[in-house]
């Protein structure tokens, strides 16, 4: 349901941002975790800290601890000493200031972790959530249950959707593409563990070739599939025009993860090769570069969602005219349950944004933490 608020006028801050600091987790996986092209066994938090006025403000992305070196060596000493109220022009200057050492990748994702956390801390000093800072256009965020690895078994990828779909989650997502000879069988197994109670979703992160994908698509939609996700590389976005165009009627193809700047999403766009566009916050820019992905998909007539890490999409999701649905992405939901206290759950599959706390709404256990740091 939408709501459209009015806007409230906010004071102007004049807050130096005294002091950035930046830490890095490396957290094992509950199991193993794999997708069409990819194995891992741990997931990295790259954490960053802006002080000013006596509050402090958190932002992070997922990344390897390069990125913290990064944050350490380039950025922070950019951004001490900076205007709290002037975040659009700090984030140009790190991007400026980083252009000969190549944005996409480690300087984009340090970027964005910086920017959230500047985003957080002025929320916290106006004393308002992140979302009423931004401008509020719903109340709440629906999710769809991420995860349905390559590396579980037919058992645990049947529990595991079964239990969001149980959830009240409307959809649920599974990876695919690693054998593709046991796809179809993997897809069966988990439209009949969730019946009729969610939408299936697929995803195989670029493993497919376009010949295989076409094939698949009106196979997996004999299996009830309405999303595609990454069929064939989203470098490739000849490929994913092509399979948009031919894919059945009722599917939707997927795109932008792996978006780093908004030129990037342009392209994607310009190419007709999405049916919705993706976007995740901790690579694409943090907030300011999420909220410009979100001007570029309404502009262009298509739905955002938001890719992995719900906790941080929450705010500026619920900032967004045309937004879709947030990704609850089993690895980073459980990091982010282990981090930060103050972190909404999710009702009947969606996820609402505590409006009587200022900024994100949580704090960073460091205690619980901390056994998890790595040096860098």
């Amino acid at each position: 349901m939408y709501r459209f608020f009015e806007s409230v006028a906010l004071p102007t801050i004049v807050v130096k941002i005294d002091k950035l600091t930046v830490s890095a987790y490396t957290v094992p996986t509950d199991l193993p975790e794999g997708d069409g092209t990819l194995d891992w066994n741990s997931t990295t938090l790259v954490l960053v800290r802006a002080t000013g006025g006596s509050e402090t403000g958190i932002g992070y992305t997922y990344a390897d601890t390069a990125t913290a070196r990064l944050i350490e060596d380039k950025l922070r000493p950019l951004i001490e000493g900076g205007d709290i109220g002037y975040i659009p022009g700090l984030w140009k200057q790190m991007a400026v200031h980083t252009r000969n050492l190549g944005h996409p990748g480690i300087v984009a994702m340090a970027i964005s972790a910086v920017d959230t956390a500047l985003w957080d801390l002025k929320a916290r000093l106006l004393g308002v959530p992140l979302c009423e800072l931004l401008g509020v256009a719903r109340d709440s965020v629906p999710l769809y249950g991420s995860g349905g690895f390559t590396s579980y078994s037919i058992d645990q990828l049947q529990k595991q959707l079964a239990d969001w779909a149980e959830a009240g989650m409307r959809w649920v997502k599974m990876k695919v593409g690693r054998e593709p000879e046991t796809d179809l069988a993997r897809v069966g197994a988990a439209r009949k563990a969730i019946g009729a109670q969610a939408t299936l979703f697929v995803d195989a992160n670029g493993a497919y070739s376009r010949k295989q994908s076409l094939e698949l698509a009106q196979r997996f939609a004999d299996l009830g599939v309405t999303w595609f996700e990454e069929p064939v590389s989203s470098d490739d976005l000849e490929g994913l025009r092509l399979i948009r165009d031919r894919a059945p009627a009722g599917m939707e193809i997927a795109a932008g993860e792996y978006g780093y700047d908004l030129s990037y999403f342009r392209c994607l766009i310009e190419a007709g090769a999405v049916d919705v566009l993706q976007a995740d916050v901790t690579r694409c820019g943090g907030i300011t570069g999420f909220m410009g992905a979100g001007v570029l998909a309404e502009a262009s007539g298509l739905p955002l969602s938001s890719h992995c890490a719900p906790l941080l999409h929450l705010h500026p999701a619920c900032s967004i005219n045309k937004f879709r649905h947030a990704e609850y992405f089993h690895d980073h939901v459980r990091i982010e349950q282990m981090f930060f206290d103050g972190g909404p759950s999710p009702e009947k599959g969606v996820l609402s944004p505590d409006r009587t706390r200022p900024g994100l709404g949580v704090v960073f256990k460091e205690k619980d933490a901390c056994k998890y740091q790595q040096r860098f």
